[in-house]
């Protein structure tokens, strides 16, 4: 892509706040747009080919989301956790294996999609943020739900499609949690904890495609609430 096709794409994201540039096999983060800090709400650079997102992400202030859906990111720089505003982070089709340390610090999050990743757990930082309320972790390499997962203020939480087969059972503690999605996972129906059933905030929980049959699981004390 030319530069003065760029140039049009900054001169318009200048007046509307919207930088979006996707499918354009760009291999980095455009450095021009450092330029736009203080102007930029959204950044949408999806179906790219960008391996490396660069510090100076931690300059924009004021953007809201940010969407780098199929692209080949590896690692995020801590810099990223300093966008206090940032409501919604896609990031689809990665190879994501964590997140940075200082995740927690994205206090505004309500949004966060990390399906298509190599993620091995659920991770910790998440339980910091008290806005979530979408988390999908699906078509990840998860394969068990910790204890901190009790913290997590979600109220969808997104596991189809790991190979999940223990779940601690604090996930039915979670205060806000109301869909539970774990299908296609490695789950016998032993190792789902019953409380999910009998006392938690969960009315839809989605358990197709795992070691039982469902029907089993509607004999289990507590189905009917």
């Amino acid at each position: 892509m030319g530069n003065s096709a760029l140039k049009a794409h900054l001169e318009t994201a200048q007046k509307t706040g919207v930088f979006q540039l996707t499918g354009k096999g760009l291999t980095e983060f455009p450095e021009d747009l450092q330029k736009l800090t203080s102007n930029l709400r959204t950044i949408d650079l999806s179906n790219n080919k960008i391996e490396l997102l660069p510090p100076l992400i931690g300059k924009f202030s004021f953007l809201k989301s940010l969407v780098l859906n199929n692209n080949k990111l590896t690692a995020l720089p801590e810099e990223l956790c300093k966008l206090k505003k940032l409501e919604t982070l896609h990031l689809n089709g990665n190879h994501l294996r964590q997140l940075p340390a200082a995740f927690g610090q994205l206090s505004a999050l309500k949004t966060l999609n990390l399906s298509g990743n190599q993620l091995r757990t659920v991770p910790t930082q998440l339980c910091g943020l008290r806005h979530l309320d979408v988390v999908d972790l699906s078509k990840n390499q998860i394969q068990n739900v910790p204890d901190t997962v009790g913290e997590l203020q979600a109220i969808e939480l997104n596991l189809n499609q790991n190979q999940i087969s223990q779940i601690s059972v604090q996930i039915s503690h979670c205060p806000r949690l109301k869909v539970l999605r774990l299908e296609e996972n490695c789950l016998e129906l032993s190792m789902l904890p019953q409380s999910i059933l009998s006392d938690s905030q969960i009315s839809l929980l989605a358990v197709e495609g795992n070691l039982f049959e469902i029907k089993k699981l509607r004999e289990l004390e507590g189905y009917d609430k």
